[in-house]
């Protein structure tokens, strides 16, 4: 087994937790977290990926950079909108969605 598989394995591990995170956790906070866990999974099965015959790639590690740059000001804004919805709100979940959530307001 090659290190650039053992990477990328990891990777999908990483992107399977952060995944279940994002689907099943009700927190947003929680949600946010789950969802840079799931980008680094991403970035992680893209160096493994990258890597061949011994030879490193460099397309995958500067989308990887750029991907990193992006998570990090998309997990800003995230937390600034999270934020602002605990200020107005008073609570760190999102509004429920379900056949009766309109019916509240009649």
């Amino acid at each position: 087994m090659s290190v650039g598989l053992l990477y990328a394995l990891a990777g999908a591990a990483l992107v399977a937790i952060g995944l279940a995170g994002l689907l099943l956790l009700p927190q947003l906070l929680r949600k946010i977290l789950a969802f840079n866990i799931l980008g680094s999974g991403a970035f992680l099965i893209l160096v493994g990926l990258g890597q061949r015959d011994g030879g490193i790639d460099p397309v995958p590690q500067a989308m990887v950079l750029t991907g990193i740059v992006v998570a990090i000001a998309a997990t800003a804004l995230a937390l600034a909108l999270a934020r602002q919805l605990l200020d107005l709100s008073g609570r760190m979940r999102l509004p429920e969605d379900g056949p009766d959530a309109g019916a509240a307001d009649d």
